[in-house]
This record gives C-alpha cells, sequence and structure tokens, in this order.
C-alpha cells in the first residue's frame, strides 16, 4: 500500500473524521503512536492501515484493496 492509497482509503471509510482519526487516535499496534505519528516513524503504511482498521472496527471486507484506484478501461 502506498502512502497515496492509504490517504484515499481514509477519505473513502472516514469522511470529514480521517484527519482526525489519523492526528489524534492512538494505535496500541503501532507502538501507542498515532497513525500520523507512525508513518513518519517509517511504520509501514500497510501496517498502519490496518491497526487503524483495526481500532476502529472496520469490517474485514473493507479493509483489503481499500484505497486503489479502478483500473482504467
Amino acid at each position: 500500500m502506498r502512502r497515496s492509497e492509504f490517504d484515499r482509503a481514509v477519505s473513502d471509510e472516514f469522511g470529514a473524521r480521517g484527519a482526525y482519526l489519523t492526528s489524534d487516535l492512538v494505535l496500541s499496534a503501532c507502538g501507542d503512536r498515532t497513525a500520523a505519528q507512525a508513518l513518519s516513524a517509517g511504520v509501514p503504511v500497510r501496517q498502519v492501515w490496518l491497526a487503524l482498521c483495526e481500532e476502529t472496527d472496520v469490517p474485514v471486507p473493507r479493509r483489503h484493496g481499500a484505497g486503489r484506484l479502478e483500473p482504467r478501461s
């Protein structure tokens, strides 16, 4: 997962709450850091996305493939 895909996935899943969640919600799976802190510290983007999903109870089917653009026809 790329950072741009992470940003898209957060926006798609959480809407306006996404910015708040990435900057304020502490993720235990990321060393008790926020998503923003974890990303800055070099934690892999996919790991941060999955930790955010786990912490906010995003259903498993919506976690995988999130943030990817639809292929061009």
